[in-house]
């Protein structure tokens, strides 16, 4: 297993009116990302949210933008686990394109209910999940933040 990766281009509508990527539309690309990692790693956002009655917000969020992108690029969306607490997950996203490094971000979620929307500990299956996925991670090299 690899660190999570997705392969993305920027898109017209991901862009302001100079053709450079519009960093609002950088954050909801990392949602999406995250929402694919999800799936992969086995649990997809509907049957959490929607079955399991599980939410994972994002709590904490900063990012370091370094170069810009352009319409038309083509970027790759690294994530790598870098903690699992309790009821909290740590993300490291590193966001690449054929030049290097475009930007980075660090990235809290938590568990929560979505019956009360308190912070709940993370199931067994996910957490074993995660760990699996966060072992595998520290065996493979991906650019660090």
């Amino acid at each position: 297993m690899t660190p999570f990766s997705f392969d993305r281009e920027l898109r017209f509508g991901d862009c302001d009116p100079s053709g450079i990527a519009y960093f609002p539309s950088y954050l909801n690309m990392l949602n999406g990302v995250v929402e694919e990692f999800w799936a992969v790693i086995g649990f997809s956002w509907p049957e959490l949210v929607t079955v399991r009655r599980i939410g994972t917000p994002t709590v904490h969020l900063t990012c370091d933008f370094s170069r810009p992108s352009k319409f038309g690029e083509r970027l790759t969306f690294g994530l790598r686990i870098v903690r699992i607490g309790r009821a909290s997950l740590h993300l490291a996203h590193v966001v690449t394109g054929a030049d290097g490094v475009r930007w980075r971000a660090r990235q809290i979620l938590a568990a929560t209910s979505l019956v009360d929307h308190r912070a709940i500990p993370w199931p067994d299956d996910v957490r074993a999940a995660l760990e699996l996925h966060r072992q595998a991670d520290e065996n493979t090299q991906m650019v660090s933040l």
